[in-house]
């Protein structure tokens, strides 16, 4: 089978038939490198909803406040819910064995002035633990600290864009930023991976927030990370217990769904996650779809391309070749192209998506990509089904007699 007279005889054969070999090859190449862009795109799909939630810690609850919708111990349906600061400490005193941390957020959006220039900005007043929320990245000075809320500091800490839009070329560290129309030293720049939006935004005190409204101690929402231990199912039995004890504390009907709301980012997460697997196995079904279409192309191919050598098997035949030798030959040159044409555009396929990057994040496919085990597995998989479509049709022109292979049309 490995011997220089057929390789031979398989070269002088494909540079007989070019448009034939070119077709057998074309077909298997395009089958593979449609699979391994497909499968690619759907690695990028997943990439891009696990990226939507690297940014942020995911053992985290955001509570909002509401409106209820129904009556409840006397208070009428349509009233708004409002966070305190005493919800904080009850929270903490209430949940300490999945509480990691808890703070509180209060945004604002207003003018922020330094010198000559100027421009609005979100300012949050948080507390120090809003940095593990966020997973703030400190580029210089430091975040805000426990000591900055007891005091009520009037510290800021500014994101990268604003000190880039603010002080040009300027060291912000030390200065001095008019908030609207409160004074404010910034101590802290930061920068954060989810982007120009959040790098524009200013953390202050949530003190400090309060004390220049009039001292209030009214909170927009709450931010609560849980222990990462206890688990998704611990982090779910967490969200309920939450919510039943801010429904007790705040006097909401158990199945007002509007009183308050609470997003589980892990919960989400899962979810999210959930629905990318169902979306990889739709697209790899998708893929391998056209592994079998390859496959059915190179069979057809193959019955037409041993039709069409029937004369000349009747002719080997005739002059002494065994019918295994006939079936070798065929063989080889099948598995021959199918392996060559399927190396190229396997090859083709992993480069395509090397090359597209972050080019796709619009359509929501970020960095596709594919394992070359899987890549390999899909190429040896087209080669072995190619060379069984050239071995059935050849092990039936094989055992034709001479005589009637010679009267073939």
């Amino acid at each position: 089978m490995f011997s220089r007279d057929s390789w031979k005889e398989i070269f002088e054969t494909i540079q007989k038939n070019k448009l034939r070999t070119f077709l057998s090859g074309f077909t298997v190449a395009l089958g593979i490198l449609i699979f391994v862009v497909l499968y690619g795109f759907g690695n990028g799909l997943i990439n891009t909803f696990s990226e939507f939630f690297e940014d942020d810690a995911t053992n985290t609850f955001f509570v909002f406040p509401g409106r209820t919708s129904k009556p409840f111990k006397g208070y009428k349906s349509n009233r708004q819910i409002e966070f305190d600061n005493s919800d904080l400490a009850d929270i903490e005193e209430s949940f300490p064995l999945f509480l990691e941390y808890i703070s509180p957020r209060v945004d604002r959006s207003g003018l922020v002035k330094y010198k000559n220039e100027s421009n609005n900005y979100t300012t949050r007043g948080v507390s120090e633990a809003y940095q593990f929320a966020e997973k703030t990245i400190i580029m210089k000075g430091r975040y805000l600290n426990k000591q900055d809320i007891k005091d009520k500091t009037k510290y800021a800490v500014i994101g990268r864009l604003v000190e880039k839009d603010l002080f040009k070329n300027e060291d912000a560290l030390g200065k001095y930023i008019d908030i609207t129309g409160s004074v404010f030293k910034v101590i802290g720049v930061f920068q954060d991976e989810a982007g120009d939006d959040e790098e524009r935004r200013i953390y202050i005190p949530y003190t400090t927030r309060q004390l220049i409204e009039k001292n209030t101690d009214k909170i927009n929402q709450i931010v609560i990370g849980f222990k990462p231990e206890i688990g998704y199912a611990g982090a779910m039995a967490f969200e309920r217990k939450l919510g039943d004890f801010i429904r007790e504390k705040k006097y909401i009907d158990p199945n007002d769904q509007r009183g308050f709301f609470i997003r589980n980012v892990a919960d989400q997460l899962k979810q999210n996650q959930q629905f990318a697997g169902v979306l990889q196995i739709i697209v790899g079904f998708v893929a391998f779809g056209t592994i079998i279409a390859g496959i059915i192309g190179i069979s057809n191919i193959m019955v037409f391309v041993v039709k069409e050598r029937t004369k000349e098997i009747g002719i080997r035949k005739a002059l002494g070749a065994t019918p295994k030798s006939v079936i070798s030959t065929i063989l080889l040159e099948s598995v021959f192209i199918t392996t060559v044409s399927g190396i190229v555009g396997m090859v083709l396929g992993v480069a395509m998506l090397s090359s597209l990057g972050d080019s796709l994040k619009d359509y929501f496919i970020t960095n596709p990509f594919i394992n070359m085990g899987t890549a390999i597995f899909a190429t040896v998989v087209l080669i072995f089904f190619g060379g069984l479509a050239g071995y059935i049709p050849a092990r039936r022109a094989a055992r034709i007699k001479p005589i009637v292979a010679l009267r073939d049309e």
